[in-house]
């Protein structure tokens, strides 16, 4: 499994969104990228994340920056995610867990004492320059934006 450290070069992927299209993180470059992972389309903890995201979304695009959450669910399970929250950023459907695995995120977890494979919620922030300057291992979901922008204030 990939360990990234900030300071690393971000990995090339592409990968299709909700809407079939495919997004490259050449795509972003020159801006600052919100890259997450996340494990499950609609469950409570993914909701609160891409929730607190997007509610945040106005202030965090006014400060340069873009979101892409990535996932191994489907297209159509991101379609849903995405109307029926109603967020206004793109996710990755990672079916075949090719991003996750770039990036370090698919591993065994363990929960109760049962071990699994499974995505472990990480965040990247990339600069414009496509280098990882944070790394978050530990997201507070209803309150990401906000450890985000403090960390990034240091």
């Amino acid at each position: 499994m990939t360990q990234l450290k900030e300071g690393y070069k971000a990995p090339y992927f592409e990968g299709k969104n909700q809407d079939d299209k495919l997004i490259k993180l050449s795509d972003y470059e020159g801006k600052k990228l919100i890259l997450y992972f996340y494990p499950k389309d609609n469950t409570a903890g993914c909701t609160a994340e891409a929730c607190n995201l997007n509610d945040n979304y106005a202030e965090l695009t006014s400060k340069g920056f873009e979101v892409l959450g990535v996932s191994p669910d489907s297209i159509e399970s991101h379609l849903k995610f995405i109307a029926k929250h109603n967020l206004s950023f793109n996710l990755i459907a990672d079916t075949d867990k090719e991003i996750l695995e770039k990036y370090g995120v698919w591993g065994e977890k363990n929960m109760y004492g049962r071990k699994y494979m499974g995505v472990k919620r990480t965040t990247f922030i990339i600069d414009e320059d496509g280098t990882i300057i944070k790394i978050f291992k530990r997201v507070k979901t209803k309150e990401h934006t906000q450890q985000i922008l403090e960390a990034l204030e240091k």
